[in-house]
């Protein structure tokens, strides 16, 4: 096995991607490597009518929140990329142009009937991942997802 000295984060600032990055964070740590930290933007969106600077200077600051949540952060090599475009290609790309030796990303915890139909970021990188992929599911599953989950069962097997 070659060695993990580059590691891409994938965020989008959801609570399983914040698991993800302390995962990646103590890999980072461990193997005295390097994180990027990355988010893509999906092309054309700005939520709450946001002018572009608006909404890059909300994204920065989020990614500065995460890097500050924790004071050993500051020790460790941390590049951040925000891109735009379509996430799973981003995904890609960062991680083909970077020479990333893995990627650690959140998933958002779904499952069954929604996941067949809709398809995720974390699948799509996960098969076409030009190096390994550490998919994290979150521990404690939030609130909305055990309300999805209800209803996928209720769908499937009506009551």
């Amino acid at each position: 096995m070659s060695t993990i000295k580059m590691i891409l984060h994938p965020t989008d600032f959801s609570p399983h991607a914040e698991y993800a990055f302390q995962l990646a964070c103590s890999l980072t740590r461990d193997l005295d490597g390097r994180l990027i930290l990355l988010h893509v933007n999906p092309r054309g969106f700005r939520p709450n009518k946001l002018t572009e600077k608006e909404y890059k200077k909300l994204l920065w600051d989020d990614l500065r929140r995460l890097m500050d949540a924790d004071p050993r952060l500051r020790e460790m090599p941390i590049k951040t990329e925000l891109t735009e475009g379509d996430p799973v290609e981003e995904i890609l790309r960062v991680a083909k142009d970077l020479g990333c030796d893995l990627i650690v990303m959140g998933t958002h915890g779904r499952s069954g009937l929604n996941r067949l139909l809709m398809g995720s970021v974390a699948e799509a990188v996960l098969r076409k991942g030009p190096c390994p992929v550490l998919v994290v599911k979150s521990p404690v599953p939030l609130p909305a997802e055990k309300a999805d989950v209800k209803e996928e069962l209720e769908a499937v097997v009506p009551a």
